[in-house]
């Protein structure tokens, strides 16, 4: 599970980070409310850990926003005690509000309670023309093939499918991918998706995986493409 964790107190951040990362969550960290909320608008993430006072935006403007582009469930975390920020933070849409200072073991049975409710499920299979992907059993057909792949590429186009339709830049892949951050002077995500379309791509007419110049990648049906094969 990925879990996005705005808080703009340091050592409140590296605490929880960490005391969540070795409960098996992969947690990305922003303190600043405008980074965080680019990093919630443009990553899929299954929970999001919020303070309200933040610097730039405050945690109820992100849930504003949010709610507006998504459904993503989000747990206040805020020294805003008072009944009125509560109500107010549940109104906007919240998923649970808790309030500092606070137990940690508290804290993770609130999250699991949250992600058991299943708003952030994913999906278990995804589908693109002729290609399926199956995430539970880890295989990927197409035209009803099963195509081999390493477990990187696997990542990678279970990446480019649950994106769909969305222009991934080479930072984004990386980061997702290999956990890490991407150097202009590396060529790792383009080998790896030039592999990737041998497989997947290149034995089939209808191209899957496609380029944008100076950006990333996509992964889409284009409608050109798409007419060709009819009748």
């Amino acid at each position: 599970m990925h879990i996005l964790l705005i808080e703009d107190d340091t050592k409140t951040g590296e605490y929880l980070k960490k005391g969540l990362g070795e409960s098996g969550y992969n947690v990305d960290w922003a303190q600043h409310g405008a980074d965080g909320l680019h990093l919630a608008l443009e990553n899929p993430y299954d929970l999001l850990v919020l303070d309200v006072m933040l610097p730039g935006i405050d945690g109820f403007q992100i849930m504003e926003v949010l709610r507006t582009r998504q459904n993503v469930p989000v747990l206040f975390l805020t020294a805003r005690d008072q009944l009125q920020d509560r109500i107010r933070g549940l109104e906007l849409g919240a998923d649970d509000y808790l309030v500092k200072p606070f137990s940690f073991t508290e804290l993770l049975l609130r999250i699991r309670t949250i992600l058991r409710r299943g708003g952030a499920r994913e999906a278990d299979r995804f589908h693109l023309a002729d290609l399926e992907l199956d995430l539970l059993r880890r295989r990927v057909t197409r035209q009803q093939e099963v195509i081999t792949l390493t477990n990187k590429e696997f990542a990678l186009l279970h990446l480019l499918l649950r994106r769909e339709g969305d222009v991934l830049s080479r930072t984004q892949i990386a980061s997702e991918v290999w956990d890490m951050n991407f150097d202009s002077d590396t060529n790792v995500v383009d080998v790896a998706v030039k592999r990737l379309r041998s497989k997947v791509d290149q034995p089939y007419p209808v191209k899957l995986i496609h380029t944008v110049r100076g950006i990333g990648y996509v992964c889409e049906v284009r409608a050109c493409e798409a007419d060709a094969n009819l009748p």
